[in-house]
Formats: C-alpha cells, sequence, structure tokens
C-alpha cells in the first residue's frame, strides 16, 4: 500500500464530507451528524489537525483532532475523530495510520494527551484506556478512553466543543 498522509487541502473539503457521510452511513451507534461536525469544527476553527489518507491521488481516509476542555482546568487536551475511511476501504490500514500519525503530530505540536469516544478493543491498540476519573457525561466509561502524553492524567468531566452538536 502506497499512502501518504497529509494536511487536507481546501480543495478536500467536499470530498472528506461525502468521505465521512460514507463512513459513518451504516453505523449502529453513530449520529449520523459527523459530517456536520467536522465542517463546524473547520467553521469554528477548531481543527487542530485535519488529516488526510490518500492513495493514488484519491483520499481515502480522513482524521479530525480538535482541542476538549476539561472540568478541572487542565491544559493541552484534545479529542480524536471523527475518523472515517470509505467503506470499501476499510480494514486496510487506513484508520490506524491515520491515528497513528495524528497523536504523532499531536505529540509534537505540545498536546498533553487526547481522548476518543468508540470502541475500546479497537482504540486500545493505539494505547487509549478508560482513566478512573476522567468522563464525559452520558457515557459508559469504558466507551470513553484516553491517553496522556507527558505528566499525570487529569480528572474531571471532558468537553467537546459545541460544533459537536452540529445538525448541518
Amino acid at each position: 500500500m502506497n499512502m501518504e498522509i497529509r494536511n487536507e487541502h481546501l480543495d478536500d473539503i467536499d470530498t472528506i464530507t461525502r468521505l465521512t457521510t460514507a463512513a459513518f452511513e451504516h453505523e449502529e451507534h453513530s449520529s449520523h451528524t459527523e459530517q456536520f461536525i467536522v465542517n463546524a469544527l473547520r467553521r469554528s476553527q477548531q481543527l487542530t489537525l485535519s488529516l488526510v489518507a490518500v492513495e493514488n491521488d484519491q483520499i481515502v481516509g480522513h482524521v479530525a483532532i480538535s482541542p476538549v476542555r476539561v472540568s478541572s482546568g487542565a491544559r493541552g487536551w484534545f479529542g480524536l475523530g471523527p475518523i472515517s475511511v470509505w467503506p470499501d476501504r476499510q480494514g486496510r490500514g487506513i484508520g490506524s495510520a491515520l491515528i497513528k500519525a495524528a497523536l504523532a503530530q499531536l505529540q509534537q505540536l505540545g498536546g498533553a494527551g487526547c481522548v476518543v469516544l468508540g470502541d475500546p478493543g479497537y482504540y486500545g491498540r493505539f494505547g487509549f484506556k478508560a482513566l478512573p476519573g476522567l468522563q464525559l457525561p452520558g457515557v459508559a466509561q469504558e466507551y470513553f478512553q484516553a491517553q496522556a502524553f507527558a505528566g499525570e492524567s487529569p480528572v474531571g468531566t471532558v468537553q467537546y466543543h459545541e460544533a459537536f452538536e452540529a445538525v448541518e
């Protein structure tokens, strides 16, 4: 697989929207608004990282990283997601490569840590785990996971940017 991971370009936005819509279309545990969330994060200038995976000049995957607030006041924490791969390309390591690249870049930017909401079996492979004392209200603890890059993990509740409430 000859894949390049790069920052999104302005002319990638429509493809990212279609990709994100398709990736979540049949997901049972989805709000089916992920494409609106990515666009709202972009409009709000809250996309710390927006990376695309490209194969043969075609975008095959996308990942977003945005800041989160922790009630304890801990600084430098971010949220991973949404992450999208075209349905016919899933299971080929594209999502994994995007996650690894995003986490590495986030650490290079000086991020303190990252949270993710999702399958613990999948995200655990990248160092995420449920941390006692760190929670996302209304979500079962095992599905809200985090990893600290440096220092101790914060305690408190996490709040994503209001763009995560976007419905169009």
